[in-house]
């Protein structure tokens, strides 16, 4: 992918973790500590200018340089960069814990599902802005007409296979990416179960939901996905 370095030789894994960064220097030590034994972080730096990189080098995460800016460019350069059988998507912002993957993993290896994504539920005060769960709850009922799954949340901690992923051909490159993903998938055939998580405050500021402007720049970046007429696609898994 053009764009993109990493900081070490990519070398195979059980499981990658991705990790969309632009300026999370206090968040990291919390996040990379929950990373589950024998996985690898996979840190992808989205224009940093706090340090980030170098301390996630530091904390033994493989740093992804992605100079295009989007949440979506940081989550597919991330993709890309893996090398497991098992990709996981995670926020970098400390809201999520990485170590809540373990069961979504098992249950794509088990073979129960193709996409486990995690449905958040807030912990403290502050941790979702009643304007982000409007925007999200507005989100997963005009999903629910384009692909009929009943889900309730879109939230960004997921695990699929990769090859799979690969396969979606995904190319929403902002807020729509995440979106993009489930759309894609649905119209795939994929199985595509969703699990209670709880949802930290995050630290720092948002980039996307922290503000009304951001949240409905999200949900217009959103509602352009689900503008796509279904593609006809084979059920990979």
């Amino acid at each position: 992918m053009n764009g993109v370095t990493t900081s070490s030789p990519s070398s195979p894994a059980s499981v990658d973790v991705v990790l969309p960064c632009l300026d999370e220097a206090a968040a990291l030590p919390w996040v990379l500590a929950r990373i589950p034994a024998g996985w690898r972080a996979l840190v992808v730096d989205n224009g940093s200018t706090d340090g980030s990189p170098d301390i996630a080098r530091a904390l033994g995460a493989t740093v992804v340089h992605e100079p295009r800016r989007g949440f979506g460019a940081a989550c597919h350069a991330g993709l890309t960069a893996a090398t497991a059988d098992v990709v996981c998507f995670c926020d970098c912002d400390a809201s999520l814990d990485p170590g809540h993957l373990v069961p979504f993993v098992q249950e794509v290896l088990d073979g129960r599902a193709d996409l486990v994504l995690g449905r958040r539920r807030a912990r403290g005060r502050g941790a979702w802005p009643a304007h982000a769960r409007a925007g999200n709850l507005a989100l997963a009922r005009l999903l629910r007409r384009r692909t009929g799954l009943r889900l309730r949340d879109l939230g960004p901690l997921r695990a699929a296979r990769r090859e799979p992923l690969l396969a979606l051909d995904l190319s929403d490159r902002r807020s729509g990416y995440p979106l993009q993903m489930v759309v894609r998938a649905a119209d795939a055939g994929w199985r595509i179960t969703e699990h209670d998580v709880p949802y930290l405050p995050r630290a720092g500021s948002s980039k996307v939901t922290g503000t009304w402007r951001g949240t409905w720049q999200a949900v217009r970046d959103m509602s352009r996905v689900l503008a796509e007429p279904p593609a006809d696609r084979r059920a990979v898994r």
